[in-house]
């Protein structure tokens, strides 16, 4: 298309000078604004009410706000509860009114605090974009009472006025609840979710509906991710695997309650063929890892033992046929049922035979242990189909396509959840797929697309989704094989050992840092990798900051299964127009303790680095792109004044 027409095409929005004079002006004034505030989590593994909370309190951000917005005018136990009611405003409020705590006093003083640090959140911000952020039923009140002219006699009348009428009209809970939502949403522009939302915690489903309402975010796919998306475009290796995990961690409230798939036919399933294993230690090896609290029955408990072992079957004759049919995914040496005894007692891995914890496999087919049995067929299909039809899975997997990806670039930082396949030597891993080479880069933008195509194209193969679960080469899995069959059956301490894939040997080499950079483009001076993934050591003395500061590691245990390990409930990080900062957290207790006693998990600063001047937006991705609207509207400007084209 020749310039000229494509400014006509422009011209229909901004059909005269004026128009385009204003723009230029707004656009102008933007890109030299501070930029906002991103927001950094990972690993949220369904720990729905901690993931909450830290979004509430923005990684300590809303805190430090409060303290900058009022110093020393209000104690700190003012400011816990000012905080809270950001956080919680609706069960806060109805907290203190039980307790007769709500005054029109208590009303004034609320509101006025809430105007102040709304009024903080919102400096770095155009009174459009502050205007969006705004409640539509009080855009007007807010914007009247955000004007910074109190110490006028004539005004602050007015303001009190104002509060006054809004606490007579009993609109003061509504207004509060409002406001608290706008801070929120101002402190932070962006939030980065790293990967892996599901599986562990039972509260996945939760953490989509959160993220779907958020108001600007984006996710880089982790593999438990990649394994509910397989579910949901009807792979049979992933619905077993999905199950498997539920089931190990006796956590079905996603699965059934959040996605309404009915696992009745599971059970009976699994009652019946396993009907023989009745005793605690048949079963031992399939007991879930529970949490002290649990409410379950020891026939609860024996039934989810049993659908866990009918489950376990089934993936690995399921996984067993991908792996036959894609030679390119070089698995061979995950095929266990075929080396098994003719008695099931033992099985030959690597040459050597070990025994079996557990030998009773009824649906097993000496001749081809592949091969389903027609109940477990029929059970396969009804559990596929419910995961495909589910339409509340639809809905979260369809925003992770089209707010989720491989990999993402964005402000000179490369964000992705595992790693980035390399040999020994530290090279990037060379990989076949389709007949074409693909090795960093193009292996992240290759898998990103197959992923796509086996979820929106219909008949699309979807092996590929299993192989970004597990397989040797997945960025998404950084391991050379996942030991789910030696873990389960066989227990030997030599087998377990899920070794690392080479990228985590050089991870804390500045120079294997800066070659990952400069492959995706990025500059090796300013960018930087976050990653998530693998839980870091905090307890043992591991540093989360690798490679001087280049690579940035935010997975800490926000799962409550690796916080023994790590010693603390996760990183998260955040950057705005200053510093990039990572901090740690202790772990949530619970909504209830925030609410009733203002308890907040305020995270500890691991790392702050000091930008050298402010960044403004005129320095993000966005702001390049504004940069380049305002040159095109220049042009449209041009062409006005000189009349190659006509003002309307």
């Amino acid at each position: 298309m020749k310039k000229i027409d494509y400014l006509k095409l422009i011209s229909k929005r901004y059909p005269n000078i004026d128009l385009v004079s204003k723009e230029i002006i707004n656009l102008s004034a933007i890109i030299n604004l501070p930029k906002g505030t991103e927001h950094f989590l990972t690993d949220l593994h369904g720990e729905y009410e901690s993931f909450s909370h830290v979004l509430r309190n923005a990684s300590g951000v809303i805190r430090r706000k409060i303290d900058e917005t009022f110093e020393n005018r209000i104690n700190e136990t003012e400011k816990n509860e000012l905080a809270t009611l950001v956080y919680y405003p609706k069960n806060k409020l109805i907290y203190l009114h039980k307790k007769n705590e709500i005054t029109n006093e208590w009303y004034f003083d609320a509101i006025y605090r809430l105007i102040l640090l709304l009024r903080t959140a919102s400096f770095k911000y155009t009174r459009s974009k502050v205007r969006k952020a705004l409640p539509e039923n009080f855009i007007y009140i807010i914007e009247e009472l955000m004007q910074e002219q109190e110490d006028m006699e004539s005004k602050k009348r007015y303001y009190n006025e104002i509060i006054n009428t809004i606490i007579e009209t009993k609109r003061a809970d509504k207004f509060i609840i409002e406001i608290s939502k706008s801070i929120r949403r101002l402190v932070i522009d962006k939030l980065h979710i790293v990967g892996d939302i599901y599986d562990r915690g039972d509260g996945s489903h939760k953490i989509m509906d959160e993220l779907i309402k958020h108001h600007n975010c984006d996710i880089q796919w982790g593999n438990h991710d990649i394994l509910w998306m397989g579910a949901a475009a009807g792979s049979g290796a992933c619905v077993f695997n999905v199950l498997r995990i539920a089931l190990r961690y006796a956590n079905l409230e996603t699965i059934q309650d959040g996605y309404g798939i009915n696992l009745l036919p599971l059970a009976q399933f699994s009652d019946e063929i396993y009907s023989e294993n009745k005793t605690d230690n048949e079963n031992s090896i399939y007991k879930p890892k529970l949490q002290k609290n649990h409410m379950l029955r020891d026939r609860d408990l024996l039934l989810i033992s049993k659908m866990q072992k009918a489950v376990a079957v089934i993936q690995f004759k399921l996984e067993g046929k991908i792996i036959k049919n894609n030679p390119a995914y070089e698995m061979e040496d995950r095929l266990f049922l075929d080396k098994l005894a003719v008695d099931n007692k033992t099985v030959k891995v690597e040459g050597k035979i070990y025994n079996m914890k557990d030998s009773f496999f009824p649906t097993l087919i000496k001749s081809n242990p592949y091969k389903l049995t027609e109940e477990e067929e029929e059970l396969v299909k009804i559990l596929i189909s419910s995961f495909k039809h589910s339409e509340k899975l639809k809905e979260h997997i369809k925003f992770l396509y089209s707010k989720g990806s491989m990999y993402n670039k964005t402000n000179g930082n490369l964000l992705y959840h595992a790693a980035i396949p390399v040999d020994v030597k530290g090279e990037f891993i060379k990989a076949e797929f389709d007949g074409k080479i693909y090795f960093g880069k193009s292996l992240m933008d290759y898998f990103d697309l197959k992923a796509r195509e086996a979820y929106f194209i219909e008949n699309a193969n979807n092996d590929i989704l299993w192989y970004l679960w597990c397989g040797k080469n997945s960025p998404l899995f950084g391991k050379d094989k996942m030991k789910t069959f030696e873990r389960l059956f066989i227990g030997d301490e030599s087998l377990m050992r899920e070794n690392k894939n080479a990228y985590y040997n050089f991870r804390n080499d500045e120079s294997f840092i800066d070659k990952i950079l400069i492959e995706f483009g990025l500059d090796t001076e300013k960018g930087h990798i976050v990653n998530g993934h693998v839980p870091v050591k905090t307890a043992k003395g591991e540093n989360p900051v690798k490679a001087k500061g280049k690579l940035l590691v935010i997975d800490g245990g926000f799962s409550k299964a690796y916080q023994k390990i790590t010693g603390i409930a996760g990183y998260t990080l955040t950057y705005n127009s200053q510093n990039i900062a990572l901090v740690s957290h202790k772990p949530f207790l619970s909504f209830t303790e925030s609410i009733y006693n203002n308890y907040d998990m305020l995270p500890k600063e691991v790392y702050i680095k000091e930008e050298e001047k402010r960044v403004l937006v005129a320095d993000t991705d966005d702001g390049k792109e504004l940069k380049k609207s305002i040159l095109i509207l220049k042009e449209l400007l041009q062409c006005y004044r000189k009349g190659y084209i006509n003002e309307l």
